[in-house]
């Protein structure tokens, strides 16, 4: 009988404190038990596994044809031209390039010594051309920033902020290269004073631009060189000054997702004043920005997950049906296999509302203003 009580002991034990802890704050499998990722969503329209795209977060039909089609030739002019014909001060060709140097990064991994080859050739036919500049400081500042830990670190990301610098002159309206450059200030540890002067030169050129304050808010983070207050009020001050229909409101979102504990030992933590805050602020944003808004597919996608752990089911299948088919945002991304990571978060959504009763045809719409 006493070993029986202290092997019920150490089951509380493991079950409150071992089990919570093993919860890791980029939402790793453990999450979710394994029955559900089992259960197939298929009634609510949801794509399978095989179909998902991990290179973007949403539907751009012109690039995934034009990526596609450099990945079959190793041509660079297809980008160029994409390139050439996005509006330079939108946020559509900060994701592009985004998405550009990403793939790169990916070929180079995946075949050393000979992916990424119309990368290099592009900068070597075409060093005039901006969005090969642009590409290149990105697809620098990622490969250096993918492992901090390199004796290669530092010296790469002086050569990102080179090309950053070479990208701003061949166009000197164009933001992006200032946003890349907003990459190269986290690793390189800019002083404040420094970072604030980069800041001034983005907002000065896209003042509303949600993909620059996301690319600024790891700075002010506690993992870089700020804190869990600077971060704070960064995603305030800029969600308090947003113009309507502006995605800014999101942003305190993902500061809270940047400062999630390593240890969830807070019962109700997704459930708390400061989560729900961000994530109705978040509700707000979605609900009236622009439905063709580039950015919008990474908020969306970050939104369901708190809104699935915060067990806000029905929601969270409203913000899923939205983005399904593509992967390529946070939370997903940081997993080593980012479509499985979603799909399981998915079927919970779906498991969670059919236990309290739910169905697909009772599933509500998202409200619009």
């Amino acid at each position: 009988m006493e070993f029986l009580l202290i092997l019920i002991a150490i089951t509380m034990v493991v079950g409150v404190l071992v089990v919570p802890a093993l919860r890791r704050r980029r939402g790793g499998r453990d999450a979710v038990s394994a029955a559900y990722r089992a259960t197939d969503p298929g009634a609510y329209g949801f794509l399978p596994i095989e179909q998902l795209d991990v290179r973007l977060p949403g539907r751009d039909d012109e690039l995934a044809a034009t990526l596609s089609e450099v990945a079959a030739s190793q041509d660079w002019r297809p980008v160029s031209r994409l390139l050439a014909h996005t509006d330079a001060t939108s946020e559509l060709r900060w994701q592009r390039v985004q998405t550009l140097a990403g793939a790169a990064v990916h070929d180079l991994a995946s075949n050393p010594g000979r992916g990424g080859v119309w990368l290099r050739t592009w900068r070597v036919e075409a060093p005039k051309d901006p969005g090969g500049a642009a590409v290149q400081a990105e697809f620098l500042a990622r490969q250096a920033l993918r492992d901090p830990g390199s004796q290669d670190f530092t010296m790469i990301l002086e050569e990102a902020r080179t090309v950053c610098g070479e990208a701003a002159l061949l166009a000197p309206g164009d933001p992006v290269p200032y946003l890349v450059e907003l990459h190269v200030a986290r690793g390189l540890g800019y002083r404040r004073a420094d970072f604030e002067e980069l800041w001034a030169k983005v907002k000065d050129r896209a003042p509303d631009h949600m993909g620059a304050h996301l690319a600024a808010l790891p700075y002010w983070s506690e993992t870089w060189h700020g804190s869990k207050e600077l971060a704070d009020a960064f995603t305030h001050q800029a969600a308090g000054a947003a113009g309507d229909k502006s995605l800014l409101p999101a942003l305190p979102l993902f500061a809270v997702f940047e400062h999630l504990p390593e240890a969830n030992l807070v019962q109700g933590l997704y459930r708390s004043a400061v989560v729900t805050r961000a994530i109705d602020g978040a509700l707000f944003a979605v609900q009236r920005a622009p439905a063709d808004h580039p950015v919008l597919p990474h908020v969306r996608h970050l939104l369901a997950w708190f809104l699935i752990r915060a067990e806000r089911y029905a929601e969270a299948i409203v913000q899923l049906r939205l983005v399904d088919g593509h992967v390529g945002a946070l939370p997903w991304s940081y997993q080593t296999d980012p479509a499985e990571a979603y799909v399981t978060y998915r079927a919970l959504a779906v498991a969670g509302w059919e236990s309290a009763g739910g169905t697909a045809a009772t599933l509500p719409q998202e409200p619009r203003p």
